[in-house]
């Protein structure tokens, strides 16, 4: 059965938010404890693959346990990834001013509020668009995993733009697919309250990753 009332959606939206908000709460407050306390930042660097692994695990876990976990197990893994990720985020306030990673938040934010709006309000189907983003994102992967190697600044300026565009396309993706979702379980409380955690993830990762996107190109160092 479809339901689609308007305050049902509402209501559903509003947790998905709710949780987005948390998270980023989460990862913002743990990174700036870590960057203005010593002996976590030598914690952090001392093994920061270490945590770049469990951090990868970690949502790998979650993704895949989607259709298995019960909604408590899944904000815990959702806590437990935004706190991890926090470590890892801790970079940005030792190598960033301060008002400049305040300003391209902003940006981000608005940017980011604008995609979303897009793909809630949209009529146009957007799933043939979703699949063309996920192999772009996967390609924009594998060029940054070589641009390590290579160390190209105007290659690393060219995947942070292409990066903004495809997690905008995204969010306005997940948007869509998230009205698809509520649509789909509108009859079933429990599956809807862990499907609001999990569109919470899918878009902080869509947040995130053009906040660092834009961070990369017009945040305003330190040095």
């Amino acid at each position: 059965m479809v339901i689609n009332s308007e305050n049902g959606i509402s209501k559903f939206f509003s947790k998905v938010y709710l949780w987005m908000f948390i998270g980023l709460l989460i990862s913002g407050g743990v990174a700036y404890y870590t960057s203005v306390t010593p002996a976590m930042i030598r914690m952090v660097y001392s093994s920061f693959n270490l945590i770049l692994i469990i951090e990868l695990i970690v949502v790998i876990a979650f993704s895949a346990l989607r259709n298995k976990v019960s909604p408590l197990v899944a904000k815990i893994l959702f806590i437990a990834y935004s706190a991890i990720s926090g470590l890892t985020l801790s970079s940005i306030f030792l190598v960033y001013k301060i008002e400049s990673v305040g300003l391209v938040f902003l940006s981000a934010a608005v940017m980011f509020g604008l995609l979303a709006l897009y793909g809630y309000i949209t009529k146009q189907d957007l799933s043939s668009l979703g699949k063309i983003l996920i192999f772009a994102l996967l390609a924009i992967v594998v060029m940054s995993l070589i641009n390590i190697f290579v160390g190209n600044e105007s290659f690393n300026i060219f995947i942070s733009i292409v990066s903004v565009v495809i997690f905008l396309g995204l969010t306005a993706w997940d948007m869509q697919a998230l009205k698809a979702m509520y649509n789909y379980y509108s009859s079933d409380e429990r599956e809807l309250g862990k499907m609001a955690i999990y569109g919470a993830l899918d878009l902080y990762l869509d947040f995130i990753n053009i906040f660092l996107s834009l961070l990369n190109l017009f945040g305003k160092s330190r040095d």
